[in-house]
């Protein structure tokens, strides 16, 4: 009877043993999951996988980008990319953050110019164009104002319209140049302004322009300025043409009416006429011109005859008396001797 009490208690502790070597608990796991910003510790337990109530020494907690998994009695990695580990877990990365390898601890914000709008992304999206996020772990973009633009993508910031061109509306991507008539004289411009009286400005330019000497506008908003129209002069652009005085030229274009000489000179129909006064003095300067011509002629015709009798007086002398030379008078004709 002895015999059969201790075989019985001997058995009964082999059964109890081979119960508890099969019992599993969870390991200690204490994991920072950077997506979620939460810390969470699970309670320590005694024994883990492939351990006994004998030798509870050789547990360890899960590695970290790893979790217990309850089928296998052994630690996993998460098994696909956009997922983080919790204790006993993995968990989708929260929207805003992202993660491109398995098995990681955390989720990695988006950076600027980048944006996550799901949970379980494994890459962020690139910011259209239009649109700009300056900060990271960012949700969603936000659209460019009015008056600024950005072609590019993943843009962190929005550029202001140019000098001569506008943006009237949210998530532009480029601005445009005011119409023709029109013009943006500040940058960061949401609408254009007309030309001025006096200016114009086509459709291919930014700026408005002031009108060409002899050309005139007075409207607001103008592509083109307006020749200024024959017998009429135009002094400024801005100011409707001006009637030609009656005396005057006025052909188109004209900036200022053109007079004939005064006193001298009369206008006949399109050109310029002697005036009688003018005749009256041609008249009577060329005939003073012509007298003094004809007294300076004759003067000088009575000089050159005075000067060829004086020349001549010695030779026609006849009272001088007569000299002897040699026995030659001093009037004589030389004689040669032939050689």
């Amino acid at each position: 009877m002895k015999r059969l009490g201790v075989l019985s208690v001997l058995v009964t502790a082999c059964v109890l043993g081979v119960v508890m070597s099969q019992t599993t608990l969870i390991p200690a796991v204490t994991i920072t999951t950077v997506s979620a910003n939460v810390t969470a510790t699970a309670a320590p337990s005694t024994t883990g996988p492939s351990c006994s109530t004998l030798n509870t020494s050789t547990c360890t907690a899960c590695a970290p980008g790893s979790y217990y998994n309850n089928e296998t009695l052994l630690c996993s990695c998460c098994p696909e990319a956009g997922l983080c580990v919790l204790p006993a877990a993995c968990l989708l990365c929260v929207q805003g953050f992202y993660q491109p390898l398995a098995g990681q601890q955390g989720c990695l914000p988006c950076s600027a110019g980048f944006y996550s709008n799901f949970t379980g992304s494994p890459v962020c999206q690139a910011c259209p164009s239009g649109s700009y996020s300056n900060n990271t772990g960012s949700v969603s973009c936000r659209a460019c104002a009015q008056g600024f633009y950005t072609s590019l993508q993943n843009s962190t910031s929005c550029n202001p319209c140019p000098q001569g061109t506008y943006c009237n509306s949210s998530s532009c991507t480029q601005c445009r140049i005011c119409p023709a008539g029109s013009e943006a004289l500040q940058i960061a411009a949401k609408e254009c302004t007309p030309c001025r009286p006096g200016m114009h400005k086509p459709s291919h330019q930014t700026m408005c322009q002031i009108c060409s000497s002899g050309f005139y506008q007075v409207r607001w908003g103008q592509e083109n300025c307006d020749l200024c129209p024959e017998n009429h002069y135009c002094p400024s652009p801005d100011v409707n043409p001006i009637q030609c005085p009656t005396d005057a030229f006025c052909p188109e274009g004209s900036t200022a009416p053109g007079y004939c000489m005064e006193t001298f000179f009369r206008k006949a129909g399109e050109t310029c006429e002697l005036a009688p006064v003018t005749i009256a003095l041609l008249v009577i300067g060329g005939g003073v011109g012509l007298l003094f011509i004809i007294v300076l002629v004759l003067r000088r015709k009575r000089d050159n005859d005075s000067e060829l009798s004086l020349a001549r007086a010695p030779l026609l002398r006849k009272d001088r008396p007569p000299g002897r030379f040699y026995g030659i008078p001093c009037d004589a004709e030389p004689v040669y001797a032939g050689w």
